[in-house]
């Protein structure tokens, strides 16, 4: 979560997101160098309501885990998709 925070909000982040703007102005690939504070909060509500074996098997989550944590936690499905699914890429190239 800390490299995620790191340029959350800030102008260097603000900056980094309208380089990745598409033609319809929206910016997802960005979030996750630059996520905007709200974004960062959705994703710290999700993690505080997911369980120790869903943190801990985050890479592995479904389609229907994910849409479910979201929904609990009262948060856009897509960023966090999108978080999770980044999360998975990182973890399996580390292995």
């Amino acid at each position: 979560m800390g490299k995620l925070a790191r340029f959350a909000g800030s102008e260097y982040g603000k900056m980094i997101r309208s380089q990745f703007k598409d033609i319809e102005g929206g910016s997802e690939l960005a979030m996750l160098a630059a996520p905007s504070i709200e974004e960062l909060e959705q994703l710290k509500k999700a993690v505080a309501i997911m369980t120790p074996d869903e943190k801990e098997k985050a890479d592995s989550l479904t389609d229907e885990q994910v849409q479910r944590i979201a929904a609990d936690a009262q948060i856009d499905p897509a960023n966090l998709a999108i978080f999770i699914n980044v999360y998975a890429l990182h973890a399996k190239r580390r292995s």
